[in-house]
């Protein structure tokens, strides 16, 4: 098999049509030499995507398949979802919109099932919309769960800063009663994992936040911390994982605190992503951590008032290619050589008889 035909075949989901999803998709791939590194294969329309190229006055040329199954390594392929012609109406989620994201979606992922492609990048979807035309999920990790089966964890990366949350898309209201000490082990167990092996860190250290102001303050504004986040962090301490705090939410996101860990496990969706998303803004990366297959998206959303105006920023849509390459690598090698530990070391009995003291050959 040629190098080309190993090169791994990333996945695009389009997103939400009418709003920055083709723009970044397109802006990503436009160097001539990208497909020198990766196969792309979009799930989308060629109509779509050639409107949308001439209104960015992109160079792009796509190699029109039925499947992913079709890719060629040196072109940028597209899985011709929709042929007839698409109404466009920039910044405004539309009923057709919303159902391409949905259908993308659902493709792209069946694919990456079915080992047609390798991994899979997601576009910005409007979640509202989806769930209106009956999409189950607040979300791109409640959906690739079901799909996997098997429980996944929002985590949030750039190379120096790396943030999961604890619960995610759910009412402020409900975050308490969705903590628990089991849960956060489980969750900071698949973390530490995650971190080995998909992020090559030997032996992580991972902070954890607390729920309440000032993580409680000693039970005053609080009892969370006390009674599920403090004994969850102490036992797997003593089991040997290397977790600590809770911490104070609101001083932990300064460089000489938050750069002593390799991971940060946030309560809740706003306390994790709102720090993050202000240091790392342009090349954070949204990872679904813990799921048999690698799946990342860009760290913003569908951003409709931008939509068509050739300004969309594309280096979180870039870095979140990259960082689902470089973590599919980092998990193939990390399993290859577990395989080979594994495996154990047969000697030829001749020598050994060989290594033995003269007296010991002759008993």
């Amino acid at each position: 098999m040629s190098v080309k035909q190993h090169k791994i075949r990333v996945g695009i989901s389009i997103g939400d049509f009418n709003g920055i999803g083709p723009e970044i998709i397109m802006k990503a791939l436009k160097d001539k030499a990208i497909t020198d590194f990766f196969t792309p294969v979009i799930f989308g329309s060629g109509k779509l995507f050639t409107y949308q190229k001439n209104i960015f006055k992109l160079q792009l040329s796509f190699n029109y398949i039925n499947e992913a199954s079709q890719a060629q390594p040196d072109k940028i392929n597209m899985v011709n979802l929709w042929k007839d012609n698409v109404s466009v109406d920039l910044g405004t989620p539309t009923e057709e919109s919303t159902k391409m994201a949905i259908e993308s979606l659902d493709a792209a992922t069946a694919a990456l099932l079915n080992g047609e492609v390798d991994v899979l990048v997601t576009a910005p979807i409007n979640k509202e919309e989806m769930m209106k035309m009956g999409f189950k999920h607040a979300g791109h990790t409640g959906y690739l769960e079901e799909k996997m089966g098997k429980k996944g964890l929002m985590f949030l990366v750039t190379e120096e800063l790396k943030v999961a949350v604890s619960t995610h898309h759910i009412p402020v209201a409900q975050i308490a009663e969705n903590i628990s000490k089991d849960k956060i082990k489980s969750q900071i167990k698949l973390l530490n994992k995650c971190l080995i092996e998909d992020f090559c860190i030997e032996r992580p250290k991972i902070a954890v936040l607390g729920l309440n102001p000032h993580a409680g303050d000693g039970g005053a504004i609080g009892n969370e911390e006390i009674e599920i986040i403090e004994p969850a962090i102490r036992e797997l301490f003593d089991a040997g994982i290397m977790t600590f705090g809770p911490f104070p939410a609101d001083s932990f996101f300064q460089p000489e605190k938050y750069m002593n860990y390799d991971a940060v496990l946030a309560m809740y969706h706003d306390q994790g992503l709102a720090p993050f998303k202000t240091l790392a803004y342009e090349e954070g990366v949204n990872y679904t951590a813990g799921l048999p297959f690698v799946r990342t998206s860009p760290d913003h959303g569908v951003a409709y008032d931008i939509a068509g105006q050739d300004i969309a920023d594309e280096q979180s849509f870039s870095e979140a290619i990259f960082a689902a390459i470089t973590i599919f690598k980092n998990r193939r090698e990390y399993n290859e050589l577990m395989a080979n530990r594994l495996r154990p070391k047969r000697v030829a009995a001749s020598s050994v008889d060989e290594d033995l003291p003269e007296e010991e050959n002759h008993a």
